[in-house]
């Protein structure tokens, strides 16, 4: 429970790069630009399940998973799954 409010209580660190844009636009079939603010949301949704394995974060909703790295806070990629 302690990682989940320590992700929580950065969520303005959350980032990612140009490549992680595309790659999670494509791997979540989004229109949106604001990849970054899409997934902040997700993971601020109270019905989303996060948890803290080895060196990321995963955050589980919405048949989505979203892996943020613990340390720099970027947002590595986020795949749809079949729940």
């Amino acid at each position: 429970m302690e990682d989940k409010l320590i992700l929580l209580n950065n969520i303005d660190k959350v980032h990612t790069t140009k490549m992680g844009i595309n790659r999670i636009k494509k791997n979540l079939e989004l229109d949106s630009n604001d990849v970054i603010e899409y997934c902040k949301n997700k993971v601020l949704d109270k019905g989303c399940n996060i948890y803290k394995k080895g060196k990321n974060w995963y955050c589980e909703i919405d048949n989505t998973k979203i892996t943020i790295n613990s340390y720099s806070y970027t947002i590595i990629t986020a795949h749809k799954f079949k729940g």
